[in-house]
């Protein structure tokens, strides 16, 4: 399984003591504001709207909550205005990360950031001192039961570049041209998407001991857990061990 959906896993099962901190409703609001401002508030029409609001729904986020951060996205209410930015970093034995933050304040969010990388054990990089080593692509899983040459097929049909099968789950990497057609080609076929978003997949995924992967993660932990990141990509690639260890913590 890949690194991104190894830790997408791990995030998953810890969205309950997430939740109980109130981060999660914060988070799941600006994923579905960015949804709506980039393609329009119909869900049925905006396949990254209508996951986010799965997802919401799924944390049991109010339905005014959500109704309230659509029409933030589409214009229709006043709200600070959302920006977004990538910083990039390098964590602990050298390993480049991307930051990726929505805020309505980038003095506190570049702020924050730098703070957390620093006591963590890692320093701030120039632009395009890390970003070369990551591609920008559409991520696609997919847990449910399916004929992996079906879905193979499918995918490949409507532009996927690379079809990933593991013991629960299918991931499915596409060239940002072509993602919105792979999208609109697995709706079609029945296959339900539990996550469907740009991502920034590594290049040249790095191998570390357990316990230099689990300084680099812990760096990462306490950058997810500031209000204005959204997400962090990192060029590790994680063991099956250090998976295991990161669980039972």
């Amino acid at each position: 399984m890949s690194g991104h959906s190894k830790w997408s896993t791990i995030k998953h099962k810890k969205a309950a003591s997430d939740a109980k901190r109130g981060k999660v409703f914060t988070r799941l609001a600006k994923e579905i504001t960015i949804a709506a401002r980039e393609g329009g508030g119909d869900p049925n029409g905006n396949t990254a709207l209508r996951l986010a609001v799965a997802k919401a729904k799924e944390a049991n986020m109010p339905k005014d909550n959500i109704e309230r951060s659509i029409k933030r996205g589409t214009g229709e209410i006043e709200g600070g205005e959302l920006i977004d930015a990538i910083y990039e970093a390098y964590a602990p034995h050298s390993v480049g990360i991307l930051i990726e933050v929505v805020t309505d304040n980038r003095n506190r969010a570049i702020a924050d950031v730098r703070h957390a990388v620093t006591k963590y054990g890692g320093n701030m990089a120039a632009a395009g001192a890390v970003s070369w080593q990551f591609t920008r692509k559409g991520y696609i899983s997919i847990s449910q039961e399916v004929d992996q040459d079906e879905l193979f097929m499918v995918a490949a049909e409507a532009g996927a570049d690379d079809v990933q099968f593991n013991s629960d789950v299918a991931e499915i990497y596409v060239a940002l041209e072509s993602f919105r057609a792979v999208q609109e080609a697995l709706e079609a076929a029945g296959y339900k998407m539990d996550e469907s978003s740009l991502i920034y997949d590594p290049n040249s995924p790095v191998t570390l001991s357990q316990s230099e992967s689990l300084q680099v993660m812990n760096l990462i932990e306490h950058i997810e857990d500031l209000d204005d990141v959204q997400n962090v990509y990192s060029a590790l690639e994680l063991s099956d061990e250090t998976i295991a260890a990161m669980e039972a913590a």
